[in-house]
């Protein structure tokens, strides 16, 4: 990359990278405004469940920090318990993160140029579009992770001011609280000071008090969480222990080849394709830049660049390249490597604003790209009013039977499903005070404790599966004689185990709308006459 900035770097389509970075952070938050405010996406269960866990505060929670039912909180005390009230936050998050990379990319790395196109590397992903609407933890990770990289930049180039390293340390406390993947970024810090070092350009004071305030963010953001784990038998550690295939049934096989192509393609998917392969080749570039630049005693333009890429270097590759390691071994989440293309935005629209320069800035095939990723969320955003099929059940040529589904609709239908309960309760049962709500899973639970009229918690029936954060909440032993609604994801058969805990029982399939059109299929049960027997807890899966 060229650090020097020239006459091109200062200009795009003719105007200042300033003015258009803050009318493109400006729209793109207001149209997250209007989406939301449309109601067109009822709140997904993970919503919900973060929701649920802010009406209970603790120190942390089963599977993560505090921090996002903290956010939801202040959210829903200003706006109700209501959709916005739950979004609000990653609105505002999101506008954070955008202003965080620009300011970065403009001011501290002086590249305006770049910083807008970042921009729109960034709001054109499906990572962005789906973090800047859906309340979820990637949000306050994503801002944290970006205000991290760029404070440790910072006292890079001022190691004699105090301000960057606290700046750092907030960053890594905060995203501690957020999710335990903020521990990750020791291992981009020690890459970027490796890198550093290889050219004598680590100062020592910086590395000091680089160590120092790695130390005391980790330690004060996780030390909430450490205590709650130590009080829950370190609960929240083990889930993650065993997601990440380290312990439990997904430790078993070390090596298999089942994962990879799965991950891989949900790469493609979380940025879009051409933003994902413009993200290889600058990282790729960026390591190239590293092996070309010369030794010590540096020039100062040509140094500022080595750091530039010495950062996106230690903050893409360390990440990236363990998760793509790791899926031979285990499933991996889609979401679990969002942080290293915090450095990814940036690496896609550096090689994205090379092609561009051998063009000489003028070549119309490098600006589609981009138009497309807007016109697709668009479409997302107005997808309620458009003819986009639900549902496809039939046979076709050479293919022969075929099930087709929208994936979008797989989010919908919970706020309807609401609604019938609600009508349930108050027409088949004799006290509709009496009647508590149940799922099979957290999900479920966490979806009807927010989508029936009234808010009350819910309540998930153990065994069978892996433990969530309701089992470590009371269970309705206390309400015998009550009657019950209980919900399972599609169309279900007979559950005669209910009779174990209810006099009797009858079941119900529902199909809900939403919009108009079909949504989500489910299975109620109406459950009569709680015996007070509610089944322990068992299962030890985390």
């Amino acid at each position: 990359m060229q650090t020097t900035p020239s006459a091109l770097e200062n200009r795009v389509l003719g105007c200042r990278p300033e003015l258009l970075a803050g009318l493109l952070i400006f729209a793109v938050t207001l149209a997250r405004i209007l989406f939301v405010l449309s109601g067109q996406l009822d709140l997904v269960q993970d919503e919900a469940q973060y929701w649920d866990w802010s009406r209970t505060f603790q120190l942390s929670y089963f599977t993560k920090g505090p921090l996002i039912a903290w956010i939801n909180a202040a959210g829903t005390a200003v706006f109700g318990d209501t959709t916005f009230g739950v979004r609000v936050g990653a609105i505002l998050g999101s506008a954070l993160m955008q202003c965080i990379l620009f300011l970065g990319v403009a001011k501290l790395w002086k590249r305006p140029r770049l910083g807008l196109l970042s921009l729109v590397v960034l709001n054109c992903s499906l990572l962005a579009m789906a973090s800047g609407v859906l309340m979820t933890t990637d949000n306050p990770l994503m801002v944290c992770w970006m205000g991290a990289l760029f404070s440790m930049y910072w006292a890079y180039q001022k190691p004699e001011r105090i301000a960057p390293y606290v700046l750092l340390a907030l960053a890594l406390a905060v995203g501690n609280l957020a999710k335990y993947m903020m521990l990750a970024f020791a291992a981009v810090a020690f890459v970027f000071v490796w890198l550093l070092h290889r050219r004598g350009m680590a100062e020592k004071r910086f590395v000091t008090r680089l160590t120092v305030a790695l130390l005391v963010g980790t330690l004060l953001g996780f030390l909430p969480i450490l205590i709650w784990n130590m009080q829950n038998d370190y609960a929240g550690v083990r889930h993650v222990l065993h997601l990440g295939g380290v312990s439990g049934s997904r430790a078993q096989s070390f090596i298999r080849f089942d994962r990879f192509p799965e991950y891989i393609g949900s790469q493609f998917g979380l940025l879009l394709p051409w933003w994902f392969i413009f993200t290889l080749l600058g990282a790729w570039g960026s390591i190239q830049a590293l092996r070309k630049n010369p030794g010590r005693g540096i020039q100062y333009a040509k140094a500022q660049d080595y750091a530039q890429n010495a950062l996106l270097v230690a903050g893409f590759w360390p990440i990236w390249g363990f998760f793509i390691f790791w899926s031979f071994h285990t499933k991996i989440n889609p979401n679990w490597s969002a942080v290293s293309y915090a450095s990814g935005f940036i690496l896609a629209a550096a090689a994205w604003n090379a092609v561009w320069k051998r063009r000489g800035g003028k070549n119309w095939r490098v600006w589609p790209w981009p138009i497309i990723g807007a016109m697709l969320m668009t479409i997302l955003m107005v997808h309620d009013a458009l003819p986009i099929p639900w549902r496809y059940e039939g046979t076709l040529p050479i293919v022969g039977k075929v099930h087709i589904e929208n994936p979008i609709m797989h989010l919908k239908g919970w706020d309807d499903l609401g609604d019938k309960l609600d009508e349930l309760r108050n027409t088949q049962f004799d006290n509709p005070e009496h009647v508590f709500f149940f799922g099979d899973n957290y999900d479920v639970t966490s979806a009807l404790s927010w989508s029936v009229p009234g808010k009350e918690r819910a309540y998930c029936l153990p065994g069978g599966r892996r433990l969530n954060q309701y089992d470590l909440w009371p269970g309705p032993q206390d309400k015998t004689g009550w009657d019950a609604i209980f919900v399972m994801k599609k169309f279900k058969g007979q559950h005669d185990s209910l009779l174990k805990y209810f006099e009797k029982y009858e079941r119900i399939p529902y199909q809900s709308m939403h919009a108009g059109r079909p949504a989500r299929r489910f299975t109620v049960y109406l459950c009569y006459g709680f015996k007070g027997n509610w089944p322990p807890v068992t299962g030890t899966g985390y």
